[in-house]
């Protein structure tokens, strides 16, 4: 598995998704991933602090979540969530 080269510095507040690597499936012998949506709290080069985005639908609540650098496989920033107004769609 390649890993890329990890920025020194992430600024505080940057909307990041992370792809992590969960380890092997036992059934199917595959490298897992799980990606991760959210602001960045703090960056030390070693862990990644982030708030997590709570889910679009409502049905998972934002949390901090923490991140050893080991696990990251990639990172990129992404745009902001677009806010909903409330009008109906025309």
């Amino acid at each position: 598995m390649v890993r890329m080269n990890l920025p020194e510095r992430i600024p505080v507040g940057a909307r990041i998704v992370v792809r992590c690597t969960i380890g092997i499936d036992e059934r199917d012998g595959r490298e897992k991933y799980r990606d991760i949506v959210g602001h960045v709290l703090e960056w030390d080069g070693r862990t990644l602090t982030m708030l997590r985005d709570e889910s679009a639908n409502g049905s998972r609540p934002a949390e901090v979540t923490t991140i050893r650098s080991q696990t990251i496989v990639r990172l990129k920033p992404i745009p902001e969530r677009p806010k909903f107004t409330g009008r109906p769609m025309q």
